[in-house]
């Protein structure tokens, strides 16, 4: 990993006020290669951004990986802002202006999903939705310690998303 650049001062898109962070940082992920991720945060308003970006083209790609045990929560996840993460029967989490890259492992991708399950769970007033997403929840922790399978998808049409595991199964988007 290179060391973090970093530029203060820059015109927020939000609030338009001069407390804008940008930071950029080089980093090498084996087996997939350099990427550079981006990263801009507003001290006035919290807005925020960031992005990953390969240096290298990729083709538009899916990559599938079914999580089988507790060493696959160490499974290392790049995802652009431009890619959908898809976990069957739990949640899909689709690109939009507010959306995120990262470089993540899979129990980071997990907890993101926990997250917004217990979010979503607090504001629900239906009482059968409530234990769908209880159940859902059990679930999510049972795979993370090895007890149960799970399919995690991430399609991405910038190609600058991966999953890098000798047990990823990865084609073409189409």
């Amino acid at each position: 990993m290179s060391e973090v650049e970093k530029l203060d001062g820059e015109t927020c898109p939000i609030c338009h006020k001069k407390t804008l962070t940008l930071m950029e940082q080089e980093s090498d992920v084996p087996y997939f290669g350099k990427v550079f991720v981006f990263s801009m945060t507003c001290s006035s308003c919290k807005y925020n951004k960031a992005d990953v970006e390969a240096s290298e083209q990729h083709p538009p790609s899916k990559y599938t990986l079914e999580i089988s045990e507790e060493d696959d929560m160490n499974v290392r996840v790049v995802k652009s802002s431009e890619a959908t993460v898809k976990i069957p029967h739990v949640m899909t989490i689709s690109p939009g202006p507010a959306s995120t890259g990262y470089v993540s492992n899979v129990q980071g991708i997990l907890e993101r999903v926990k997250q917004a399950i217990e979010t979503s769970k607090e504001g629900e007033d239906d009482p059968s939705a409530k234990k769908k997403a209880k159940n859902m929840l059990k679930k999510l922790q049972k795979v993370m310690w090895g007890q149960e399978k799970l399919k995690l998808i991430i399609e991405d049409p910038s190609g600058n998303s991966a999953i890098i595991s000798d047990k990823v199964k990865k084609e073409k988007l189409k």
